[in-house]
């Protein structure tokens, strides 16, 4: 009976094809996986400014009433080797950061979206760890919001910064230029700007999504 067999010329042929398809899978999944970490923060700010709208914190007989604006701040766990990751919530207690207890919650986790825990910590959503899920290596703020490495909204959506020790309720830490920040990634950075009037936030270069 005669047998049937691969030619060394088809197996050759067959390694070739494979080598090309692995040659362009492998940068489209890490484009893919840049493009993930920009929707996912573009999201994440939309709710910090659909929160700030849909809860207004104005308190006339309290001077550090803009303490509690709805924020979104990033932070750098290096020292845990956990890295970048981020945290939404409005502080409450008047204290310059937010607690797990403010913390807002991550609808599709159920768990508070709250960056100040090491990574595979299982109390938080686990999408707050930007740094060891997606690889982003730094969190640049630029433009208006240079000075620190958080944002937030009053009621009206405007954007603010400064207000975390703010003790005059005079809406002075309201911005009045564009907010840049830059994500570094080892495939490539990518930046979200958010408008000053209206606060609303875009993927440099995908404005109309």
């Amino acid at each position: 009976m005669k047998k049937s067999a691969f030619t060394m010329i088809e197996l050759v042929f067959v390694i070739v094809v494979l080598g090309i398809l692995v040659a362009v899978a492998i940068p489209r999944l890490q484009n893919d996986t840049t493009q993930e970490a920009a929707d996912q923060i573009l999201s994440d700010i939309r709710q910090t400014q659909h929160l700030a709208l849909t809860d207004d914190v104005t308190n006339p007989t309290n001077t550090n009433w803009q303490r509690a604006f709805w924020r979104m701040q990033f932070q750098n766990m290096a020292a845990s080797g956990t890295g970048w990751t981020y945290s939404i919530g409005s502080n409450r207690d008047g204290g310059t950061n937010i607690d797990l207890v403010e913390a807002a919650v991550d609808p599709l986790s159920g768990k508070p979206i709250f960056g100040f825990r090491t990574w595979g910590n299982t109390e938080v959503s686990p999408k707050v760890f930007i740094g060891r899920k997606f690889g982003i290596t730094n969190v640049t703020f630029g433009g208006s919001c240079a000075t620190a490495q958080y944002i937030g909204f009053d009621h009206l959506g405007r954007l603010h910064q400064g207000f975390t020790t703010s003790g005059t309720p005079d809406y002075s830490s309201v911005l009045n230029t564009l907010c840049t920040i830059t994500f570094s990634h080892p495939n490539g950075n990518f930046i979200i700007n958010i408008e000053p009037e209206t606060g609303y936030a875009f993927i440099v270069g995908q404005e109309d999504q």
